[in-house]
């Protein structure tokens, strides 16, 4: 409503509050339109009188931040390789062993790698990869990449050469030697490599650190121990096994060898798992959805996400820190916002990296307000 409405509406009022005090009929003259135009102002009028007599605290409140929050940085990173343009999915951040952060997009050039202050350092991976998803480094530094479209977990030297590959190249499967598109993969503290092949096959597959295959976990199900789209898997200093049971809209933890022994449901639908040399467990997603909430034509509970939700939480599944960040518009994002968040990683000093998939991106978002107890 605009101050000039306002103003003609008052002078109404004090017309009417004059004409009654000449003992005219003001019901006669209070014709619908005119009461149509009073109410608001009454009722505003009634507010105002409301807020003047609230008393003020004194002595004032403290306005002191006593919760960790988090700024995004809108200049980082501060450049791009040419012809590198994120203009494509942003599918995983890793954290490397130098501290600086590992990109790995669907565009041109997947693989891109930036200091913590946004330089960028190296760039390769051009025409090497169908369908880029994960970057992860193991306890040893060594770089480990899935493709799921070519059904495999490679082993990289951090300038792009393959050392190691598991599972056959551009043969899906569902035995030792095959994997059906792998999402991702956690590292066990004896050097075996745990994997969610998630997207075919909904199991965890184990490899020793030479390759070798070891055993394998799951199968399509709702059930405790059954697994439907597994999309992330991490592993604790105690060897237990926490895998993103997206499509379940829960996280089950396992033993070494695969025994389930308990499951966290009612609170997210995980995305992605990251767990600290300390055993913070960090999960990204969103909050827990219903299938009997999304159309009967959509195949995949989680996508799309109704909201992006971060959780920090101990190894009892105790909720330690929650963020509820913006979700943005496809096309429209802001920084700050994020739009199918995709993977993450955290910094020694806090900060997170973000990547999401249909904003096209990574953020840094760096903390502020209360400095968050580690």
């Amino acid at each position: 409503m605009s101050p000039t409405s306002i103003a003609s509406m008052m002078a109404a009022l004090v017309h009417l509050t004059f004409l009654h005090k000449k003992g005219q009929d003001v019901r006669r003259l209070m014709q619908p339109s005119i009461r149509a135009k009073l109410f608001p102002v009454l009722i505003c009028l009634f507010a105002i009188a409301s807020l003047a007599q609230t008393p003020q605290h004194s002595p004032p409140y403290p306005r002191i931040d006593n919760a960790a929050g988090y700024k995004a940085d809108p200049n980082w990173p501060s450049e791009k390789p040419p012809g590198g343009e994120w203009t494509a999915a942003m599918s995983s951040v890793a954290l490397g062993p130098d501290g600086n952060i590992w990109t790995f997009n669907r565009g041109k050039v997947p693989v891109q790698v930036y200091t913590p202050q946004g330089k960028l350092v190296k760039f390769w991976g051009e025409g090497m990869f169908k369908n880029p998803h994960s970057i992860r480094f193991d306890d040893a530094g060594r770089l480990w990449v899935i493709d799921t479209l070519s059904h495999t977990v490679r082993n990289f030297s951090l300038d792009g050469k393959v050392l190691m590959t598991l599972g056959t190249l551009d043969q899906a499967g569902e035995d030792q030697t095959h994997m059906n598109q792998p999402n991702d993969v956690a590292f066990a503290p004896n050097g075996d490599l745990y994997i969610s092949d998630g997207y075919g096959n909904d199991r965890v597959v184990v490899f020793d650190r030479n390759g070798k295959f070891v055993r394998t976990w799951g199968k399509l199900g709702s059930g405790q121990g059954e697994l439907s789209q597994p999309h992330s898997i991490a592993i604790d200093s105690r060897g237990r096994v926490y895998v993103a049971d997206r499509n379940n809209s829960r996280i089950q933890i396992f033993d070494p060898k695969g025994k389930f022994l308990t499951e966290w449901k009612n609170i997210i639908t995980p995305w992605h798992l990251v767990i600290t040399k300390n055993d913070d467990i960090y999960v990204c997603g969103s909050s827990p959805m219903l299938w009997s909430q999304i159309p009967a034509t959509q195949t995949a509970l989680a996508t799309p996400p109704k909201d992006q939700v971060v959780m920090k939480l101990d190894t009892e599944g105790h909720i330690k820190q929650l963020l509820v960040i913006p979700m943005g518009e496809s096309g429209k994002e802001k920084p700050g916002d994020l739009n199918w968040v995709h993977s993450m990683a955290i910094a020694a000093d806090g900060t997170f990296y973000f990547g999401d998939v249909q904003g096209k991106r990574a953020q840094k978002f760096v903390p502020v307000g209360a400095k968050e107890t580690r």
